[in-house]
């Protein structure tokens, strides 16, 4: 496509609104915890089946969820913000997501994973199946026009 074409088409190709308003960094602390969760769920699992040291894994899952604990009250304090598309996208999201981290679970629990690297991959797969649909909505939900809800 050309320049001049796409400077046709405005700033924004497709006609979406450029967002207008600024929010606190809601994805990029969602995917810091996505992050913390991930490397404490390989580094566990590359020890599978000995017992991996907990110390490091612990102190990732703790701090993914504080990490995501924060996001979750930064977030709620947004006005005004479209609710109503967040939860919706989040309910679907969050039925899909902890199906797959029910799958996941099943199949540390098939593969003999007992006592406390159960119960660590345990928080990891929540936390893993609870951020990933808090930025879907939140993505979605930005960009939806709250001055008709508001109003």
């Amino acid at each position: 496509m050309s320049d001049a074409t796409l400077e046709s088409l405005g700033p924004h190709p497709g006609g979406a609104p450029a967002p207008e308003r600024s929010f606190p960094p809601i994805t990029e602390m969602a995917i810091a915890t996505l992050a913390l969760v991930i490397i404490g769920g390989i580094y566990l699992a590359a020890h599978l089946p000995r017992r991996a040291p907990l110390a490091p894994a612990f102190a990732l899952v703790v701090a993914a969820d504080l990490l995501l604990v924060v996001n979750v009250v930064i977030l709620s304090r947004i006005k005004p913000f479209a609710w109503d598309r967040f939860f919706q996208v989040v309910g679907w999201a969050l039925l899909a997501y902890l199906i797959i981290a029910g799958m996941l679970e099943y199949i540390f629990v098939l593969d003999g994973t007992r006592g406390a690297t159960l119960t660590l991959l345990t928080l990891m797969l929540v936390t893993f199946g609870v951020v990933v649909p808090l930025n879907l909505g939140f993505s979605v939900a930005r960009y939806q026009d709250v001055s008709q809800a508001a109003g």
